[in-house]
């Protein structure tokens, strides 16, 4: 593509070599003004960017840019924003970024570049003008606290903090009180069903006051670390805020569109002309974007981006995310977008963003380990489980007691010992295992013989009705134990340990024999070779019992011919009960 713009390039400079008022264009006759130039900027290494071809760099004149002074330009912003002391603030900053960028681990989403200079600055010059009193120190302090720390790992945060230390001795900087904004936050993670966590609270409130200093924002982190329920929580409980009338202009009305970049095209996204009419057909984010500015309220409209990011369709948002706030489209049409306005991304890693979208966007990082699975099993077992038997609170009790002595260890164990074709995150094992674990403990589960096929012989196991077992009475109690050990021990197996490899299920197989000494398993196989025996509840019995009998129809082709085995019958199994609770 840039070879042939390096022929259209010299056609146009040959053009006005020549002093030419016209000339032939790509089949057209244009008119060519003199003043014209042509311009183009690069990074050395810079990602997401390409080189340009020997052809198109003769037709440009080099030019080298020097590193910009970021100790001048902070001491002239701080002056500008009123700062004092801002030629030994200046120094102390620059000296802190640099250490940063120096010592900490070093991730995508990390940047200390001239924007994100920018960035601080202004902030501390917001906060000046609020308490043009306190100490300048705190100021600054407080502002590259709250600007660096929702993007830091857990292991950069002691560091960070240390260097912090070093630079500014013996300042003590208060945190900021959100009393009213952490208990609506409390509330609507209450009024959702789910269990407040505080380093979650946390992540909200660093969310609100990334928003308060950007106009786009990226929660980054794996799956399963509550991405999206922190915005949903922050929106709500701004809403709550507004609703009840309280005086703060920040806290308004929030509503939100999500959509995924990635799931259509380019034109789809931004809009794009028909070739054959040449009619413009706007795309969904556009569209979005446009209605959001024909608002006229004063509420807060987030436009959700929930998907990777990357340079094919982020480079596009670049003006957006600048000080211009403009979308630019393919029919020339800008869309100078409102104040109340934010983009939010919500992604896993920034492996390929460039830099130039990393250094305009603020960020804040998700950590899974910070959630734990904990809140989440906590919410499936008491809130989401369905009431009445089996699920007493006696047996609720004895499942969470069982998830807090055999999961950590299992996890770990895994972690530790297995090799994964796809990698995953604990927290997502642990909800893979809540969801098996309903799906295979329930009544109507329990009455097909615990199996997903009807072809099982009765008289080898005969229905049990899990609904009529009474928790109250002794015989009945230790039926249901038995058969909770057991369940519970197939979906570990099945869940935590299902996206190992074989050799890894192997050694997981024998982890929990070891684990689970009172289940008997199908002679000379293990966990993964048997499916749970409601009627004894101690024991497993062998998939040999549920594979169906071939029966040869000569008028089925070849193509459609499956003779069951052991394996079809056990994968068949699970992927039945997971489809039977609805989930994927």
């Amino acid at each position: 593509v840039l070879s042939v713009i390096a022929q259209q390039l010299l056609t146009i400079r040959v053009a006005l070599l020549n002093d030419q008022s016209e000339f032939m264009f790509e089949g057209f006759m244009l008119k060519l003004k003199p003043t014209c130039g042509v311009f183009i900027t690069m990074n050395p290494g810079y990602a997401g960017r390409t080189e340009l071809p020997d052809n198109l760099k003769v037709l440009f004149r080099p030019m080298s840019m020097m590193v910009p002074d970021y100790t001048l330009i902070a001491e002239i912003m701080l002056f500008a924003e009123g700062f004092s002391t801002a030629k030994r603030l200046s120094g102390k900053f620059t000296k802190l970024y640099k250490l940063s960028s120096e010592q900490l681990s070093k991730q995508d989403h990390y940047d200390f570049g001239m924007r994100a200079v920018k960035s601080v600055l202004v902030m501390a010059g917001s906060l000046k003008r609020s308490d043009p009193d306190l100490n300048e120190d705190v100021l600054l302090i407080r502002a590259m606290r709250d600007s660096n720390v929702p993007k830091f790992l857990a292991a950069d945060l002691p560091l960070f903090y240390a260097i912090v230390g070093d630079l500014f001795p013996g300042v003590e900087v208060p945190y900021i009180d959100y009393g009213v904004l952490r208990e609506a936050v409390d509330h609507s993670v209450v009024t959702e069903g789910l269990q407040v966590v505080d380093a979650q609270a946390k992540k909200v409130i660093q969310l609100y006051e990334t928003f308060n200093v950007r106009f786009g924002v990226m929660l980054v982190g794996p799956t399963t670390g509550g991405k999206t329920v922190i915005y949903r929580t922050l929106a709500k409980a701004l809403s709550k805020l507004r609703a009840d009338g309280h005086p703060d202009e920040n806290y308004q009305m929030v509503r939100y569109d999500v959509l995924n970049p990635k799931c259509i095209t380019m034109g789809e996204l931004y809009g794009e002309f028909n070739e054959l009419t040449q009619e413009w057909t706007d795309g969904l984010g556009s569209s979005l974007m446009r209605a959001n500015v024909a608002d006229e309220t004063q509420d807060w409209r987030w436009t959700v981006f929930d998907g990777p990011v990357d340079a094919i369709w982020i480079e596009s948002m670049n003006t957006v995310l600048d000080d211009n706030m403009t979308l630019c489209l393919a029919n020339g049409e800008r869309i100078k977008l409102k104040p109340e306005m934010r983009m939010l991304f919500e992604v896993q890693d920034l492996a390929v963003a460039s830099p130039a979208t990393v250094s305009r966007c603020g960020m804040v990082y998700v950590d899974p380990l910070d959630l734990g699975w904990r809140p989440f099993a906590y919410t499936w077992l008491y809130n989401q489980l369905p009431k009445g038997p089996p699920y007493s609170t006696a047996v609720r009790e004895k499942i969470w007691e069982l998830m807090e002595r055999h999961l950590d260890p299992a996890v770990a164990f895994i972690r530790r010992n297995s090799s994964e074709p796809l990698t995953t995150v604990d927290t997502q094992l642990v909800y893979s295992f809540c969801f098996l674990f309903e799906a295979v403990l329930s009544w109507e589960a329990a009455t097909l013989h615990g199996a997903a096929s009807s072809d099982c012989d009765p008289e080898k196991n005969p229905m049990v009705d899990l609904r009529k077992l009474d928790p109250e009475n002794d015989e009945s109690a230790k039926l249901l134990e038995k058969i909770i050990l057991s369940t519970f021990c197939f979906a570990m197996a099945w869940s935590i340990g299902g996206s190992c490899d074989t050799k890894s299920r192997q050694m997981f197989a024998q982890y929990c024999e070891q684990e689970f000494e009172s289940v008997s398993f199908p002679r000379g196989g293990s966990v993964y070779d048997g499916y749970v025996d409601f009627a004894k509840g101690n024991r497993f019995l062998p998939w040999e019992d549920l594979v169906p009998k071939f029966t040869y129809k000569a008028t089925d082709s070849y193509l459609q011919l499956l003779v069951p085995n052991v394996d079809s019958v056990r994968f068949s199994f699970v992927v039945d009960k997971m489809l039977t609770q609805g989930k994927s």
